[in-house]
């Protein structure tokens, strides 16, 4: 006698699982392409008309913002997709989405650092494409705080809650901030940004579940300027002065003979040039900036700071890039 029981169990055991998306499409996380591409237009028009505004309100710098269009799929390939041209923000808002993804060009980041620290708007020109350093990640914080607030200003969340967001990070740092776990449908929303000669881009990457729920509107632009350019510089500067920069001293050793540098072995001692005051040149990023002189303090070898090798605006110039 065939054991019914067993060969349903048998056949329960080997029965196909419910296709990802049909059961995205069952329960609320994904949609059909005409309702997705309606609300990403609505996403693409409140940053076309109130980014601008807002960026310029609080920097006096103009900048244009245009919708070029969305795309649906899996969050972690929307974000991949992007490429290795851009930094990234995770970011959740209360009531409206515990997890979405800012992202934007480095090329507008890196101009904007540019502009901030003394250029000229016209002399600025497309900049080569490499992932950010950490003091212009710390500017990049700025520029996402502000399309973050535009995000919060759009969506329909009870509660006037601000956005939070995680610290940015370039895409090949994406690993280490990305939730494996959150194989779940979104839509990309890209849009154009140019600052003068330059021209990049900023996506969102929402979450189709809570984009699904969105009604988008449009705040009023408010057209004044509530801070002026200096003021953002001011602050800008401040941000770079409080970034931790790795420093590098190099100390001059005594002339060896290529036969003597050839046989060095584990043990042997090479001794300073200079005899009394070992001179000490402290770089960053491979400038130099001070001469020192090498001593000790306690337990811990030292540099004391003897002179300035470059001024203080140069300084600041180069570490930004």
């Amino acid at each position: 006698m065939t054991d019914v029981n067993a060969s349903e169990n048998h056949a329960s055991s080997h029965a196909p699982a419910m296709e990802h998306s049909l059961l995205a499409k069952l329960t609320g996380g994904l949609g059909d392409r005409q309702t997705v591409e309606k609300i990403c237009g609505d996403f693409g028009q409140l940053y076309s008309g109130f980014l601008p505004d807002v960026f310029h309100s609080e920097t006096g710098i103009a900048i244009q913002v245009g919708y070029v269009g969305c795309e649906s799929g899996l969050m972690t390939e929307l974000v991949a997709d992007l490429g290795d041209t851009f930094s990234f923000v995770n970011g959740s808002l209360r009531n409206w989405s515990p997890n979405f993804v800012l992202a934007c060009g480095n090329g507008f980041v890196i101009s904007l650092m540019e502009l901030m620290l003394g250029a000229e708007l016209e002399t600025i020109e497309q900049p080569a494409e490499r992932s950010l350093s950490d003091i212009e990640l710390d500017l990049a914080a700025m520029v996402f705080e502000r399309i973050g607030n535009v995000l919060r200003s759009g969506v329909n969340a009870a509660g006037g809650f601000e956005a939070t967001l995680d610290p940015p990070h370039n895409a090949d740092d994406r690993s280490k901030h990305e939730d494996d776990s959150r194989s779940e449908y979104g839509a990309v929303v890209r849009m154009s940004i140019e600052l003068g000669q330059v021209k990049s881009e900023v996506a969102l990457i929402i979450p189709q579940r809570a984009l699904l729920k969105t009604r988008v509107e449009l705040p009023k632009p408010t057209g004044q300027i509530a801070k002026g350019k200096q003021d953002w510089t001011d602050r800008i500067n401040e941000q770079v002065r409080r970034s931790q920069v790795t420093l590098e001293a190099r100390i001059r050793l005594e002339k060896l003979t290529l036969s003597t540098i050839s046989r060095l072995a584990a043990g042997d001692v090479i001794g300073f040039e200079d005899t009394r005051d070992v001179s000490v040149q402290v770089s960053a990023n491979g400038k130099d900036m001070y001469m020192c002189e090498f001593g000790r303090s306690g337990e811990r070898y030292t540099v004391r700071v003897k002179d300035n090798i470059s001024s203080d605006d140069e300084i600041l110039k180069h570490l930004a890039g």
